[in-house]
């Protein structure tokens, strides 16, 4: 039905109307039936349902239930037959208007939904950072749909900056160099309240020159301990100290000295750096952790991921990207997906029919990636499992079946946040 309707637009078909009463009502939708009213209509002029039948109509057919939708298929054959119409070509018209119930809308919802996907696309097309940044922040509070709209911005190119004291916004935003930057709304474990008096801080003390500016100035009755442990491991101090485990490791040694810093304020006395012009030191001296100890490349994602909910500024599998390219033979994900769809689609250059045949069954793939998502169902027979993973190498991502067998086989392995070899067989579906 789509395709029909595409066709007649562009002129590579015509509308075809099964009697000539219909074309009054259809052909400004090129022959297909795609408004609720365009069914009432056609049940008044073939059926002579009244104005008030025509909308039961709608009505039945809005609510899908089958008995309904008897009694007005009898009713509609009976009027249509009455005013010389054939049985055989009502029928199928009839069938028509019953399938057309399962996707249509009235006009004015379509009209309405159309032009705002209209705008919607447009503004994606021609500010797709602005347009990215307004959906990000519509769906903040969702992390499955702020991880989903942060891989459409990478499959998009955009640059994508970590959150930051000195450029985050609550909400996500674009800075002039036209990247988005994350906002800090979107972190987990953090408070609005607590964001907002992060943000206030900020606008009144403006630019933060380094980690020990923002503990000595800031204000903590809002900003506890875990508020601050989601801030750093989301890299919202990257800029002012890129060692996460420093920060964290130190977190209650710098909260010491805050406090301390407050209280001597509080009395006439300087801070520990000097920055209020007196020589008086705290009398009891934080101590401070190693800042040479840093986390592994892994840990730091992880910490990540738990903040933000995605891996943003690495992936896992970067650590092991040689050894994979040596075993895959230099393919990533997207290399293999690509040529599948080549070969299966009948575009690959050179590609025989055989290879044709052989795509669409079939074709045995190496492939590798981080679990992103698995979800385990049973088997319908109750004999055993099955489970769908999300496999990501930060070039593509697809989903990788596993059947009863190859579940059971390798079901200790299968777990989010794993990195997977998987020889399979993949197969073309258009």
């Amino acid at each position: 039905m789509v395709d029909d309707f595409i066709n007649v637009k562009h002129g590579r078909a015509e509308a075809k109307y099964l009697l000539p009463e219909l074309k009054p009502i259809l052909e400004s939708t090129y022959g297909v039936i795609l408004y609720q009213e365009q069914v009432m209509q056609i049940a008044q002029v073939l059926a002579s349902y009244s104005l008030g039948q025509a909308d039961m109509l709608r009505r039945a057919m809005g609510k899908k239930k089958p008995e309904e939708m008897a009694k007005q298929g009898e009713m509609f054959m009976a009027g249509a037959v009455k005013n010389g119409h054939d049985a055989k070509k009502s029928q199928e018209i009839f069938d028509l208007m019953a399938k057309f119930a399962g996707y249509g809308f009235n006009k004015s919802h379509s009209a309405a939904y159309a032009l705002l996907a209209y705008q919607t696309a447009w503004l994606k097309a021609h500010y797709p950072q602005a347009f990215m940044a307004a959906v990000l922040s519509s769906d903040m509070d969702k992390t499955d749909k702020v991880v989903t709209l942060i891989e459409e911005c990478r499959t998009m190119g955009l640059s994508i900056k970590n959150p930051s004291l000195n450029e985050s916004a609550y909400q996500f935003t674009v800075n002039a160099n036209n990247d988005i930057v994350y906002g800090l709304g979107a972190i987990k474990g953090a408070g609005e309240a607590a964001l907002q008096t992060l943000i206030a801080y900020r606008e009144q003390h403006g630019e933060v020159k380094s980690i020990e500016d923002f503990f000595l100035t800031a204000d903590f009755s809002k900003l506890n301990k875990r508020v601050l442990e989601a801030l750093i491991t989301a890299g919202v101090f990257d800029d002012l100290e890129p060692n996460r485990r420093y920060l964290m490791e130190n977190l209650p040694s710098f909260l010491k000295l805050a406090e301390q810093t407050h209280k001597n304020q509080q009395s006439g006395q300087a801070d520990l750096f000097g920055m209020g012009g007196s020589s008086v030191v705290p009398t009891a001296m934080p101590m401070f952790a190693d800042k040479n100890k840093t986390w592994t490349p892994q840990e730091q994602l992880q910490h990540e991921k738990a903040a933000l909910g995605l891996y943003l500024t690495g992936h896992p599998i970067d650590s092991f990207k040689a050894e994979l390219m040596h075993i895959l033979n230099g393919k990533t994900l997207a290399d293999t997906l690509q040529q599948i769809h080549e070969i299966g689609s009948g575009s690959a250059p050179g590609q025989s029919a055989k290879e044709n045949r052989f795509a669409r069954r079939g074709k045995r793939v190496w492939i590798a990636g981080l679990v992103m998502d698995m979800r385990v169902r049973p088997l319908k027979s109750g004999n055993g499992k099955m489970a769908f993973l999300t496999l990501d190498d930060r070039s593509a991502r697809t989903e990788v079946s596993f059947f009863a067998k190859s579940f059971a086989a390798n079901q200790e392995v299968l777990a989010v946040d794993e990195i997977l070899i998987i020889k399979g067989r993949a197969a073309y579906d258009d």
